[in-house]
């Protein structure tokens, strides 16, 4: 049995445990900074009884952003939330800063502390206008929300702790309070390889899981036979939100970007989420490929040149969105622990034994 040792805490992911999630192969870290040049940093604030939140800053490539955009798509499976820089994304088709996931009363704090990182990197002093890109989701059952604990420092200090390698799942940055399915949710991470037949491009996914459905695992009605499904007992216990984040290094323009970002919501529906009235479940899909970069300045009437690629290349793109999402969700499920919050509120893990018998028994 294969475990990955973070800072201390030893997560072993679904798929090593004999859960099946498609028929691509996972990167070498089955993570989004398979994603090359692509870093993830995470800020947890866990503290005394109520304070259950965090951020996490997830950054196409380590250099000046601002400076060198990247091709992007935004898709919006539900809108009740609070995505903010979303219409320039859509207007422009590029992302021009860190992006941001916390709670959904930080949503500013977000804005302000990427406006103050970007403004602070060298060879930006003269601009006067940042689009930041902060998705969030309501984190209020287990944490005190309306306190908005989170400073634009600490969401400073998340992407000044991005970096490359194995990352952190579970009750971490921005899924450090969330609640997903009726149980503990978080942050989650998966990726596909394609062959190289199919261009050898990765594709990576990162969640922050706060929904509700009838949670379902390899096929099997997990939710239904943990009783915990819509409903049952509280319909209101299906909303909630589901931000996803989709980066490849694959030469993808914007509008197949967003073709991209909508097949993830089919794989959150692999899981049995629902994207109810109240839940908001964005798609942001980048390509971190240095030929599509997007200088902030270039002379007037410069013909931009690029090679990328065409819709007949797209399909298998879209079959690793959809597995490596819906192994990202079940994998933030897997790596959350039981969690007590606001009000001695308590959300259990999700019970791991159990749900592995019942899958094991429902593929053979």
């Amino acid at each position: 049995m294969t475990f990955i040792s973070l800072g201390g805490i030893s997560q072993t992911r679904p798929s090593e445990l004999g859960i099946p999630f498609g028929v691509l192969p996972t990167g070498q870290l089955n993570s989004i900074t398979d994603v090359k040049g692509l870093i993830v940093g995470h800020f947890t604030k866990n503290e005394g009884e109520h304070i259950r939140t965090g951020v996490t800053a997830i950054l196409p490539h380590g250099g000046n952003l601002f400076q060198e955009k990247v091709p992007a798509a935004i898709f919006v499976g539900n809108g009740f939330g609070k995505l903010a820089g979303v219409t320039q994304v859509q207007e422009l088709g590029n992302i021009e800063s860190p992006i941001i996931l916390t709670n959904t009363l930080s949503v500013a704090a977000g804005i302000e502390g990427v406006v103050n990182y970007s403004l602070s990197q060298p060879g930006n002093e003269q601009i006067q206008s940042v689009n930041a890109v902060v998705g969030e989701t309501n984190d209020g059952y287990l944490n005190d929300i309306r306190g908005m604990h989170i400073t634009s420092d600490e969401v400073i200090e998340a992407i000044q702790n991005a970096k490359s390698g194995p990352i952190e799942e579970g009750n971490v940055g921005a899924g450090t309070g969330t609640v997903c399915f009726g149980w503990k949710g978080g942050i989650g991470s998966s990726s596909r390889k394609l062959p190289e037949s199919l261009g050898g491009y990765t594709v990576g996914v990162l969640v922050q899981t706060n929904f509700g459905g009838n949670l379902q695992i390899a096929g099997v009605p997990v939710g239904e036979k943990l009783g915990k499904y819509p409903f049952k007992d509280a319909l209101e216990k299906s909303d909630g939100s589901c931000m996803i984040i989709v980066a490849t290094d694959a030469p993808v323009l914007e509008r197949n970007l967003e073709r991209m970002a909508q097949r993830a919501m089919m794989g959150l529906a692999k899981t049995g989420g629902i994207a109810s009235n109240g839940s908001g479940d964005y798609v942001i899909a980048f390509s971190t490929a240095e030929g599509l970069r997007i200088p902030h300045s270039v002379p007037a009437q410069l013909l931009q040149k690029a090679e990328f690629l065409g819709n007949d290349d797209m399909t298998s793109l879209f079959l690793a969105v959809i597995e490596a999402t819906e192994e990202a969700i079940i994998n933030s499920l897997f790596a959350a622990e039981t969690m007590v919050g606001k009000d001695g509120r308590k959300v259990e893990a999700l019970p791991k034994e159990k749900v592995l018998d019942w899958v094991k028994k429902g593929n053979h």
